[in-house]
């Protein structure tokens, strides 16, 4: 038995409306296009998801919300957590490991620079940086969350988004 963790950093998003508030920030046409791409990579390995949760930011919801529509998830059933809006890489490692084990494959869409120490706590090469749309997948050899850790982990992926 295995569970899979898919780190999703949210799309590229725009800066370009005054006074808007971080967490309202929407993305950028290139942010849609680019988490299109990298859904479709994931979908072409096979890989659903069981379980959605996003960060209630707005670009990170509509990331998901993207990734959600491109495997056929029912977009109703994803979930938020203000976790993945800022937390520590631990206090979202906390959230995954309390997560209920009938979930085989977990998806989680946030920010960094939380999005790039998550994934290193588990990767065999450390990532500088996760860009917008990017991607990591992790398989471990795990029954439950709770045992996810490096040296259950068995496989890797990492996708990178073209920018156009």
């Amino acid at each position: 038995m295995s569970k899979t963790l898919v780190i999703i950093r949210h799309g590229k998003s725009t800066w370009e409306y005054e006074g808007i508030l971080d967490f309202d920030r929407p993305l950028k046409e290139s942010g849609i296009f680019n988490t299109m791409s990298i859904a479709q990579k994931i979908r072409s390995l096979g890989i659903t998801p069981d379980l959605i949760i996003s960060s209630p930011a707005n670009r990170a919801l509509h990331t998901a919300l993207i990734v959600a529509r491109e495997l056929l998830y029912p977009l109703e059933n994803v979930r938020l957590n203000t976790t993945l809006y800022g937390e520590s890489d631990n206090e979202i490692l906390k959230l995954i490991k309390s997560i209920d084990n009938q979930f085989d494959r977990l998806f989680i869409f946030g920010h960094n620079p939380v999005f790039t120490d998550l994934p290193n706590m588990f990767l065999s090469q450390t990532l500088e940086n996760l860009p917008t749309s990017g991607a990591v997948v992790l398989q471990f050899e795990a029954t439950s969350w709770m045992e996810i850790k490096k040296d259950k982990l068995v496989k890797e992926i990492v996708f990178f988004p073209k920018v156009p």
